[in-house]
């Protein structure tokens, strides 16, 4: 059963689903830009058979709240400040794209939060092309002004980011995506080599590997977050 749930943490209205045993090892679970919690459910399945299961709205998107001012750093704050409010001590951390970021930066300051980190077809922070984000039509599930203030950091990251990556003590799972996904693969493979103890696996399916192949992802999560 999945609860919708919200919670004010760092000053923020959150929302998040969660289900599983109530007393079982959490799992909290970031999706991608322009995604909710939501995406997540077919994954959260499967890991709440034997794990108490998180799966967050990011600020600006969903039904968490949309103050208007974001950073990439705000949202990682946001999961920090959704542990503490949750009375999480360690948790397992799972991020997608932007929540994969998201999840990075969290890990790498606070890496006493963070028992294992999986990252979902997310490439290494390194300078990219910058491209004009076109806005979809109709109404969106999540704040468009999130978007045009997420995306400078994305194209252009704080050199110590790429530093930084060595300060994580989690053990990590990098999932790439391969030749379909539109994100470079060398970057994924540079972030899992960054990492002092990660491995990298390939599931090539393009970006979103757990809703195109979610058997494959959840088998590959689970026997990495299950490993002794």
């Amino acid at each position: 059963m999945v609860d919708h749930r919200t919670i004010v943490a760092n000053g923020l209205r959150l929302a998040y689903e969660v289900s599983g045993p109530p007393q079982a090892r959490p799992a909290v679970l970031l999706h991608a830009l322009g995604e909710d919690s939501r995406s997540w459910r077919a994954v959260a399945r499967v890991l709440a058979a034997d794990r108490r299961v998180y799966a967050l709205d990011l600020r600006g998107h969903g039904r968490s709240e949309w103050p208007g001012t974001y950073t990439l750093e705000l949202m990682a704050s946001d999961v920090l400040g959704f542990l503490d409010a949750l009375g999480l001590g360690a948790v397992d951390l799972v991020g997608h794209s932007l929540g994969g970021v998201v999840a990075h930066l969290m890990a790498r300051e606070h890496p006493h939060r963070v028992a294992r980190l999986v990252l979902e077809d997310v490439p290494a922070p390194r300078p990219r092309k910058p491209t004009a984000p076109v806005r979809p039509d109709g109404e969106l599930s999540f704040d468009w002004d999130m978007v045009t203030a997420v995306r400078p950091q994305l194209d252009t990251p704080d050199p110590a980011w790429l530093e930084r990556l060595a300060a994580i003590t989690a053990p990590t799972l990098v999932v790439a995506g391969g030749p379909a996904s539109h994100v470079p693969q060398d970057g994924v493979a540079e972030l899992a080599r960054r990492i002092p103890d990660a491995r990298l696996i390939m599931i090539p399916v393009g970006h979103m590997v757990h809703d195109e192949a979610p058997e494959d992802f959840t088998r590959a999560v689970v026997e990495f977050l299950s490993r002794p």
